[in-house]
């Protein structure tokens, strides 16, 4: 075969090799439901999520399990399932898919970006799916090139909260690190008055993470602010401060 017939040939193989394995996987997943689990889950997440019903470690379990048996697979045949993953509109499924994104990270490029505020805006829609994928996929790809921080800061104007949320808690792991104090407190500062609790929350949380590395920059920015910021983030953000300095915040 000639060059580009190879390409083809091999790119076949693949989407054939990456379709028998979604479809083994999503059979397991079905046999692995639990209705009386899949309920309690959906009321606790509030109608915000579709899920199999079944529990995170076995989850986390198929998913290992299904990505082994992948290897070796390319960055671009990992994202391509990892995007039939997410359209499902599955829990399980999303979850999959934020621990899948991770595994090509030494391949993670600045145009991944893109790609991955694609999912963030079209699939996610709970705050679990959203964390998950932040604080690990996203900061990985931030850490590597802090340039694309910038584009935190669009996702802190969006109409979507889950946008909103995700340039909060895409600081996570980098915060408790001690890095991107600057972009920390610019975010908060967009965020500031969100009247979204999941929001406020995402946010707060990165706050309270800061404050390990830089408690003297935190306390100055937090009682500079409290007076504007929600009760809710408040009380996220000064979780770890000594109970007198929380006692004066919550005043």
């Amino acid at each position: 075969m000639h060059g580009r017939q190879v390409l083809i040939h091999s790119r076949f193989e693949a989407m054939t090799k990456g379709n028998a394995l979604l479809k083994e996987l999503r059979t397991m997943l079905q046999s692995s439901a639990d209705p009386e689990r899949k309920i309690g889950q959906e009321r606790y997440f509030k109608g915000t999520i579709r899920s199999h019903g079944i529990p995170m470690p076995v989850v986390l379990k198929i998913g290992r399990t299904f990505l082994n048996k992948m290897k070796p697979a390319s960055k671009t045949e990992i994202f391509e399932i990892c995007e039939d993953l997410w359209k499902s509109g599955n829990f399980e499924e999303s979850i999959i898919a934020c621990h899948w994104s991770r595994y090509p990270k030494k391949e993670y490029a600045r145009a991944d970006m893109k790609i991955f505020e694609r999912w963030v805006r079209n699939y996610i829609g709970n705050w679990a799916s959203c964390d998950t994928f932040c604080n690990h996929t996203v900061a990985m790809l931030l850490e590597k090139f802090p340039d694309q921080l910038v584009v935190l800061k669009k996702w802190a104007r969006s109409n979507n909260r889950w946008m909103r949320r995700a340039a909060a808690v895409s600081l996570i792991v980098p915060a408790h690190k001690g890095l991107f104090l600057e972009h920390v407190l610019e975010i908060a500062t967009i965020l500031l008055e969100d009247k979204d609790d999941m929001v406020q929350k995402g946010y707060g949380w990165m706050l309270k993470v800061a404050w390990d590395a830089h408690p003297g920059d935190l306390y100055a920015f937090i009682t500079t602010h409290k007076d504007r910021m929600p009760r809710t983030a408040l009380r996220y953000a000064i979780e770890k401060w000594p109970p007198a300095q929380r006692a004066i915040a919550m005043r």
